[in-house]
C-alpha cells in the first residue's frame, strides 16, 4: 500500500465492462486527467476487502458508485452514510462487498468520514464498455459535486476535526451551548 498524499480518497468504485455500472471508474479517470490533486484518486474496481486498508489510511473518502434505484439514469446524489444500512438498497452488482467493507472499517475502530456520490443507473447486466447518454451526460456534473466536496472538506474546520472529538465539539455551536 503506498502513502497516502492527502487526507482525502476520491475512490470510484464499478465495473468498466458493465456498461453505466462502472460510472465511478470513469470520474475517477476524468478527475486524473484534469489533474486534480487536491486529493488521492484510486481506481477501486469492484471494491472488496483489499481495498479496507487504503479506506482506513484517510480522514475522508469519497466514494463515487452506480446505484441501482427509482431515480431517473443520470441522476446524481451525495449521501453520508454510516453504516451498510444508510446506503441505497441497491447500490449496484457489487453492493455487498462495499457495505461489508465499510462496516469491517467501523468494526475496526478506524472509520473515516464517508461520502457517497450515487449516480443512478437503469441496468447494469449487459457486458460493454460504453456509457449510456444519459450517464455519460451525468460525468461533468459528478466531477464538479467531488471537487467541491473535496475543496469543502479542505476549508473547513469541523470536517478536518472530525476524528479528533475535543476538537470537534470545540467548533461545534451546538456543543458550546451545553
Amino acid at each position: 500500500m503506498t502513502t497516502p498524499q492527502n487526507s482525502i480518497l476520491v475512490l470510484g468504485i464499478g465495473n468498466i465492462l458493465m456498461n453505466d455500472e462502472g460510472i465511478g471508474i470513469h470520474v475517477v479517470s476524468q478527475l486524473e486527467n484534469e489533474g486534480f490533486d487536491r486529493a488521492d484518486l484510486m481506481d477501486g474496481g469492484t471494491g472488496g476487502f483489499h481495498l479496507l486498508g487504503f479506506i482506513q489510511s484517510y480522514k475522508k473518502v469519497i466514494l463515487v458508485d452506480a446505484s441501482l434505484d427509482d431515480f431517473p439514469a443520470g441522476h446524481i446524489r451525495v449521501l453520508t452514510p454510516r453504516y451498510a444500512k444508510d446506503f441505497p438498497k441497491q447500490l449496484s452488482a457489487h453492493e455487498v462487498g462495499l457495505k461489508d467493507l465499510l462496516d469491517a472499517a467501523f468494526l475496526l475502530g478506524n472509520m473515516p468520514e464517508i461520502q457517497l456520490v450515487a449516480i443512478s443507473v437503469k441496468d447494469f447486466q449487459d457486458m460493454g464498455m460504453e456509457l449510456t447518454p444519459e450517464v455519460e451526460k451525468a460525468i461533468p456534473e459528478v466531477v464538479r459535486q467531488v471537487k467541491e466536496l473535496v475543496l469543502a472538506s479542505l476549508n473547513d474546520p469541523v470536517s478536518a476535526s472530525l476524528n479528533d472529538p475535543v476538537s470537534a465539539s470545540l467548533n461545534d455551536p451546538v456543543s458550546l451551548r451545553k
